[in-house]
């Protein structure tokens, strides 16, 4: 198969789909998404192959490798919900072509979780087969859309949807002595990390001579059993004082369970004192499985704490999410935030930014209801559930150069808009961003650009300095 063109048969294309998810989304609506996906394939003309039922499981994905072994004319894998990227990097390395990947849209109610988060697993599976060297292409909307046939009608046919091509227009850049001391303010700070990242993360993956060659950044690690034990060891009386405290900044904390509550101060406890005596100015958190699973609580309330004190917070150990954030508070963006893309609205060029509900309170639309929740797919405490704040927001994002443009190993995303006043569309925290360039160009190239998954949002426009500190780094700007 050449690089952009797929090759049909004689008796219709033939199509290889694979459609992945993860059991803590909503399987059954997923499951007839590809359903529906199958039979517009098959009412278009193509011979499909591949498992009927989701690919969820490491033997799942053995079985669905068994249908790559032939030869494919078009390979679409269906991303019904999210999936961490395994399953994406053992079907498809070396596939020799781009992998179409086709993601749907949430049809939740509003003000309900994330259902499918079926873009941000195509933008996850995206970072991790371009980082591997593969090629994507993207397909965004549900099998009834006449945009979506229309698409797989021309993929059918030979003609893949476009890569858009990455910008590289210069703009104006900022006071490159204040962007010069901004650089070296980070110099001899340090970043908490604990545990691993999660299995499949790929954005969370980092190397730390690297950050600290560039930046001068150093990293203190723990382990989650680590951090476990400095939880456990937190006294009664901090724990308490924690509660009482939170409660008085966030009373919605008094509806919820008081042993979950007692959990999640015991865990803000752990993380201000080390935080403390280390000297931290960021704190990775991998944040499951293990905190759910084994500490009977979600650690994104007490993220959200650290952030109000000013400490910067990133869940899933996403280190470079880290660098970017620190980076851009040098630069005097104030307190940041770290988003998943989760949902395109082409129409009003509008994307959607989630996360699970760490967002510090002062970035709440309305501080004094920042409600604190139970955790959108875990179902215990304690996670935010708040609209974050309209306004001028900048997305950016810091990541490997996986093209070899610039001389730091890095490459910097930036990408800006308007927050629109809004309730909050997904539990966690959501913001509805207007974008200033075109919202379906930005959606497809950050998924075939192989970029993270995680964006940094900012409500303080410093683009001119960030373009002046990545010039001064040797990092190349990607700016739509």
């Amino acid at each position: 198969m050449s690089v952009d063109r797929v090759i049909p048969t004689d008796q219709g294309p033939d199509v290889v789909l694979i459609p992945t998810a993860r059991p803590t989304f909503a399987v059954d609506v997923a499951q007839q998404r590809v359903d529906d996906a199958r039979e517009l394939l098959t009412r278009l003309g193509a011979q499909v192959r591949g498992p009927e039922k989701l690919v969820m499981t490491p033997e799942d994905v053995e079985d669905a490798a068994r249908y790559l072994h032939l030869e494919a004319g078009l390979v679409i894998n269906v991303c019904a919900s999210f999936s961490d990227a395994n399953p994406a990097l053992r079907l498809y390395s070396g596939l020799g072509g781009p992998v179409l990947l086709w993601s749907f849209r949430e049809p939740g109610l509003v003000g309900d979780r994330l259902w499918l988060n079926s873009m941000c697993g195509a933008n996850l599976f995206g970072h991790a087969l371009v980082r591997a060297g593969g090629q994507v292409r993207l397909v965004y909307g549900d099998p009834g859309e006449p945009q979506v046939e229309e698409a797989l009608r021309k993929a059918l046919a030979g003609e893949l949807p476009s890569a858009p091509a990455l910008p590289s227009e210069q703009r104006p850049r900022g006071d490159r002595a204040q962007a010069r001391a901004a650089v070296e303010s980070l110099r001899g700070k340090q970043i908490g990390v604990i545990g691993d990242a999660p299995p499949g993360f790929t954005p969370s993956e980092f190397d730390p001579d690297l950050i600290e060659r560039v930046f001068g950044l150093t990293v203190d690690a723990l382990t989650v059993e680590q951090v476990f034990d400095l939880v456990r060891s937190v006294p009664d009386g901090t724990r308490d004082a924690e509660v009482v405290e939170a409660g008085s900044h966030q009373p919605s904390l008094r509806t919820l369970e008081s042993e979950v509550v007692a959990r999640h101060a015991a865990v803000t406890s752990a993380l201000r004192d080390w935080s403390a005596r280390a000297a931290l100015s960021a704190v990775a958190v991998r944040c499951w499985p293990e905190f759910p699973t084994e500490m009977g609580v979600c650690p994104c309330s007490s993220l959200s704490r650290l952030a109000d004190e000013g400490v910067a917070t990133q869940c899933e150990r996403d280190v470079h999410g880290a660098v970017t954030m620190l980076l851009l508070e040098a630069l005097g963006s104030g307190t940041t935030y770290l988003v998943d893309t989760v949902e395109l609205d082409a129409e009003r060029n509008v994307v959607r930014l989630w996360h699970c509900g760490s967002a510090a309170t002062e970035l709440a639309a309305d501080p004094a209801q920042a409600t604190q929740d139970v955790h959108c797919n875990r179902r215990i405490g304690v996670a935010g559930n708040f609209a974050l704040r309209p306004g001028k927001v900048v997305m950016a994002r810091l990541t490997e150069d996986v093209v070899g443009g610039g001389t730091s190993g890095l490459r910097l995303l930036i990408a800006s808009g308007e927050s629109l006043p809004a309730i909050n569309r997904f539990q966690g925290n959501t913001a509805e961003v207007l974008l200033d360039s075109d919202a379906t160009t930005f959606v497809h190239g950050l998924v075939t650009g192989g970029f993270p998954h995680h964006t940094v949002l900012a409500w303080t426009d410093v683009r001119p300095q960030l373009r002046s500190a990545a010039d001064i780094l040797g990092i190349p700007v990607i700016e739509w």
